[in-house]
């Protein structure tokens, strides 16, 4: 399905192109364009920084709990070595 939107896509500004060529081309119509894509662009990118800003608090805990358990591991591993001697 991406890739049918991606060549649609594709087809169409290929099209638009051949217009602007030509100098039949809608100036109003693809400043809209315009702005519709830089909006969406902009949407996107703040939603990926915000899934980015997501996983770093998500991966910051996970490193603090295995930092925590490797800590467990070092007292049992220390208290075993105390028993032994």
């Amino acid at each position: 399905m991406v890739e049918f939107l991606r060549r649609a896509t594709e087809w169409m500004l290929d099209r638009e192109a051949e217009l602007a060529k030509k100098c039949a081309i809608d100036l109003n119509d693809l400043d809209k364009q315009i702005a519709k894509v830089q909006e969406k662009k902009e949407a996107l990118e703040r939603e990926c920084r915000e899934n980015q800003a997501e996983l770093e608090k998500v991966l910051t805990r996970l490193k603090w709990i295995r930092a925590e358990e490797l800590k467990c591991q070092r007292e049992r591993q220390s208290g075993s070595e105390d028993k032994g001697a």
